[in-house]
């Protein structure tokens, strides 16, 4: 409780925070010129752009079946802003389906400034719930990350995350679109993380963790509606590897996955 307490604290200073933010960048728009100086006798006024938009994607709603136990999956993200400044949101969460009913979920919120054509400067604070029958684990983490288009088209998301026991940790997601037709894609995706100190809790050692590669075939029925199928291999790394064999659990794994990827 005291965890999920700190996290609507967090989360309302950083949303009054951005509000705050955008305000003034919208105040400072509002002069005519847009720099705070009269125009030129003749000129029009420049166009004010700086609306407040709203974006929600699910770039992941999937049923996952295969090595891993059977479960529901959802990877979300959207966020609140302008051009410059937006307050994002981030969920994902995963849900076993058969047994004993285990799961975790995963939620940010982060303040992002664009600093560069194309990619974005992301800070803020993350929460991991785990639970499992009726065991709870709840985690608080600061979060300091970027989240861009590299060369060629590459969507990369880097993130450094540390925990409120001082654990630090990492993770690196990337993906591609390769269009084969102009409604049929196929998406390469691949997310690795890494923990700098042990943290024999979460059974995780120092060093690279774990790195999960998928590949999903879509069919945009239009832009914002595109069911899909896949294949995902996940592979824990490592002295991670080791403790994960001691705790009786495969290392390796391979999934077939079907779901629906929407954005409004």
């Amino acid at each position: 409780m005291k965890t999920l307490a700190s996290f609507a604290a967090a989360l309302a200073f950083l949303f009054a925070s951005s509000v705050a933010a955008l305000a003034a960048a919208s105040d400072h728009s509002s002069h005519p010129s847009g720099l705070g100086k009269p125009l030129p006798p003749g000129w029009e006024p420049a166009v004010h752009d700086r609306a407040i938009n709203t974006f929600t994607a699910f770039q992941k709603a999937e049923f996952r079946t295969g090595d891993a136990p059977d479960a529901a999956v959802v990877d979300a993200e959207g966020w609140i802003g302008g051009d410059y400044q937006r307050l994002w949101w981030k969920a994902d969460s995963e849900q076993e389906t058969k047994g004993a009913k285990a799961g975790e979920i995963e939620l940010q919120a982060l303040y992002s400034r664009l600093f560069s054509p194309f990619w974005d400067f992301q800070t803020g604070i993350r929460v991991d719930r785990q639970y499992s029958g009726r065991k709870r684990d709840t985690t608080g983490y600061f979060v300091i990350g970027l989240e861009g288009l590299a060369p060629y088209w590459f969507e990369v998301e880097p993130a450094l995350f540390v925990s409120e026991k001082g654990k630090v940790s990492a993770r690196l997601t990337a993906s591609y679109d390769q269009l084969i037709t102009q409604r049929l894609v196929v998406q390469p995706r691949v997310d690795l993380n890494a923990a700098f100190q042990d943290d024999t809790k979460r059974n995780l050692a120092a060093g690279l963790n774990d790195i999960e590669v998928g590949l999903r075939l879509r069919y945009d029925i239009n832009r914002q509606f595109s069911p899909y199928v896949g294949v995902t291999l996940r592979r824990v790394l490592g002295g991670t590897a080791g403790l994960v064999r001691r705790s009786g659990e495969d290392i390796s794994t391979t999934s077939f996955v079907f779901g629906l990827r929407t954005w409004f």
